[in-house]
C-alpha cells in the first residue's frame, strides 16, 4: 500500500530520502522527508481525499500537537499550476518556498517546475539553507 496504489494515479518519480530536525517541538524524533511526482486523472479534491485515506490506512492518528510527531504525513504540494485556498487545502502548499525539507527533495523530482507566484523549484532549492537537513538515500 502506497502512493502507487492510489485510484487512477501513477507514481512517476520519487526523490531520495532526507532527514530533518522537527519544525515544531524539538523533543521529538527527526523526520524523514521525500517528494513524489504523480500523474493522475483525479480532480484535486479527490486526490487530496485519497491522500488522507492513505494516511489513515498507514496508521496516522489525529494530531495531538500541531507539528508534533506523527507516523505519516502526506502533503499535496502542487497540483499543476492551480492556485487555491480553502479551509481544507491551500495550493501551492503554504511554506513551500521557505522549507528546505520540501524544496531539496522536490528539486530531485522536478527542478524545472514552476511554483506559481514563487519561481522555479531548482532556483528556490539552491537559495534554501541546508541547515538541519541531510540526505539519507538516493
Amino acid at each position: 500500500m502506497g502512493l502507487g496504489s492510489l485510484t487512477r494515479t501513477r507514481l512517476i518519480r520519487r526523490s531520495g530520502l532526507y532527514g530533518s530536525k522537527p519544525l515544531g517541538p524539538a523533543d521529538q524524533p527527526d523526520f524523514v522527508n521525500a517528494v513524489a511526482g504523480l500523474l493522475t486523472e483525479l480532480e484535486v479534491d479527490s486526490l487530496f481525499g485519497e491522500l488522507r485515506a492513505l494516511e489513515r490506512a498507514l496508521g496516522r492518528e489525529p494530531p495531538r500537537l500541531r507539528w508534533g510527531p506523527r507516523r505519516i504525513d502526506l502533503d499535496l504540494l502542487l497540483y499543476g499550476a492551480l492556485v487555491r485556498q480553502t479551509d481544507a487545502l491551500t495550493l501551492p502548499h503554504p511554506g513551500i518556498g521557505a522549507r528546505n525539507f520540501v524544496l531539496r527533495p522536490l528539486a530531485d523530482v522536478a527542478p524545472d517546475l514552476e511554483v506559481p507566484g514563487l519561481g522555479r523549484v531548482g532556483t528556490l532549492a539552491e537559495a534554501a539553507s541546508p541547515e538541519g537537513l541531510w540526505r539519507l538515500s538516493g
